[in-house]
């Protein structure tokens, strides 16, 4: 395999004599995802940033390649007695490129900024944030002023929710600065101008090729950090973004990795087994229910096809190197995950027949024919949930003598559906919105995605939300999906897997597998970035 980073050493001529040469140069080019950006802000825009935003800023806290989470801009935090209002101190000597000191009131204004301009992005701050005032302010009903938000110095943050928000510090990791000084002089352009655009993170913005979204970045030599960057200057390409384009580039020596598509799979297992990296998405396709509807209000009827598929011969087979079994709905490595839990969604088909049979539909007998509804996807849940369907639907007429019908519908119908209550069985995928085990089980928290009241759930999550012991979260959590699994409330199936190919000539723990075996590569840019180097 070609090398792709490219040493650049000058060597002076002079008087006949060879030079000492300068310190060799590391570039490297990596894909990257739209073709269009418009902000080079990832707080005015998340759907239409310009590549490389992320990298550019210090958000206050970020996950590690085990998804632990690390203090960036924030070195300490702590939550008040009634769990409302959390502190962040600031690290010092914080600065931006242009010699001005990073303050806490510019992640105040970012944030004000955002809730007053209409972001893409403002369901995470209310959702998953839960900041006190953010949806009056967003609704237009209230001033700015009255978020909960505060800088009281320029080292010191508050953020004051509406409920307690044990896991805020891992919320905040998507929370960046915007350089008041300079909106102050240029507005939103401060962002779209190359020449405007200030750094408070690991690299400088060198160019950027509005045409495609291409970016090159440089170091930031005034970065104080603790996630410094080893590569001096980086290309992000989105042009080389899809497989199909990134893996001859890959191959050429021109790519630092490459992610895979189904065909390319085996053919660089095959000729570059050590190339092969894997990472599991934080994502989970299951099958969830209509509670109040026959046959499905019958939980012997849904433990039966919890225990009726075979997860391991589905992922081998139709769904070989694109997902993973899914035995909880948390994937492997999320924070929260539990192995006890994973251990119960096996195989069992005798056992399926019984709770079936126990149900009143002996060998599926009398059992009404029933319709499993899914939506129409693009990415990796386009490759799983059609042949996913089919399976299922051989696997319950096998096994159960059940015959499913499969209906594919567009996105909106699917949701406008379910939430509708049209159906009584669905395949439904969902991706993590942020990094912590409230986000998955809340979908099925009073009401939720699914219109489940299940008080015993209901209970055991509403009080493991708020508790401010990880420990005893954790158990909390590990109570509730056990009510889950006990009442049958959804089916787990798989979740997504990436895979990728990266060059034999990057090193690092941004490029080594974790403890679980995945390596996260682009999904934590900032950790990547800063921690690969060359061999």
């Amino acid at each position: 395999m070609n090398a792709l980073l490219k040493f650049v050493g000058v060597v002076a001529l002079a008087a006949g004599l060879t030079a000492a040469p300068s310190l060799a140069q590391t570039k490297l080019t990596v894909p990257g995802g739209s073709t269009t950006g418009t902000y080079m802000d990832y707080m005015k825009t998340v759907y239409a940033r310009a590549s490389g935003s992320e990298l550019l800023q210090e958000p206050l806290t970020s996950f590690d390649n085990e998804y632990q989470l690390t203090p960036l801009a924030a070195t300490s935090w702590e939550q008040s007695e009634d769990g409302l209002t959390w502190t962040f101190h600031l690290r010092d000597g914080m600065k931006w490129s242009d010699g001005e000191p990073v303050k806490a009131s510019d992640y105040v204004f970012a944030l004000q900024h955002a809730a007053t301009s209409g972001y893409d992005f403002a369901w995470y701050w209310s959702f998953a944030g839960g900041i006190k005032g953010w949806d009056d302010v967003t609704g237009g009903k209230a001033d700015v002023s009255t978020l909960g938000l505060g800088a009281p110095d320029d080292k010191t943050l508050t953020v004051t929710t509406n409920a307690p928000k044990p896991y805020l510090p891992g919320v905040v990791s998507l929370w960046y600065p915007v350089p008041k000084h300079q909106f102050d002089k240029f507005g939103d352009d401060w962002s779209t101008n190359v020449e405007n655009v200030v750094s408070s993170g690991p690299f400088l913005l060198k160019s950027w090729e509005k045409s495609n979204n291409s970016v090159v970045l440089v170091k930031n030599p005034d970065y104080n950090g603790p996630w410094a960057p080893q590569v001096d200057e980086l290309t992000i390409d989105p042009s080389v973004g899809l497989p199909e384009v990134g893996m001859p580039a890959f191959l050429a020596g021109d790519l630092a990795y490459t992610n895979l598509n189904t065909g390319q799979i085996p053919v660089v297992k095959q000729r570059f087994p050590d190339a092969i990296r894997t990472e599991a998405v934080f994502a989970t396709s299951y099958i969830a229910f209509d509670l109040e509807k026959a046959p499905f209000d019958n939980v012997d009827v849904r433990r039966a096809l919890y225990y009726a598929i075979n997860r391991d011969e589905l992922t081998s087979t139709v769904l070989k190197d694109i997902a993973i079994p899914a035995h909880s709905i948390l994937a492997p490595g999320y924070p929260g995950y539990s192995d006890k839990v994973a251990a119960q969604a096996v195989f069992d088909p005798e056992k399926a027949k019984e709770l079936l049979a126990k149900a009143g539909y002996p060998n599926g007998e009398g059992f009404p024919d029933i319709e499993i509804w899914f939506r129409e996807e693009g990415g990796y849940n386009g490759a799983i949930l059609p042949p996913m369907a089919q399976y299922l639907q051989a696997q319950f007429k096998d096994i159960l003598g059940i015959n499913m019908n499969i209906k594919v519908m567009p996105g909106k119908d699917w949701m406008e559906g379910m939430l509708a209550r049209k159906n009584n069985i669905y395949l439904a995928p969902y991706e993590y919105d942020y990094l912590d085990p409230s986000n998955f089980y809340g979908l099925f928290y009073n009401g939720g995605r699914h219109s489940y009241f299940v008080p015993e759930y209901d209970a055991l999550v509403a009080e493991a939300d708020k508790n401010p012991v990880w420990e005893e979260r954790v158990k909390l959590y590990e109570q509730a999906e056990q009510v889950m699994i006990d009442q049958g409330l959804i089916v787990p199936l798989v979740h997504p897997l990436i895979t990728a190919a990266v060059s034999e000539n990057i090193t690092g723990p941004g490029v080594t597998p974790n403890s679980r075996g995945f390596t996260p590569l682009g999904r934590i840019g900032n950790f990547l970035y800063s921690h690969i180097s060359v061999k």
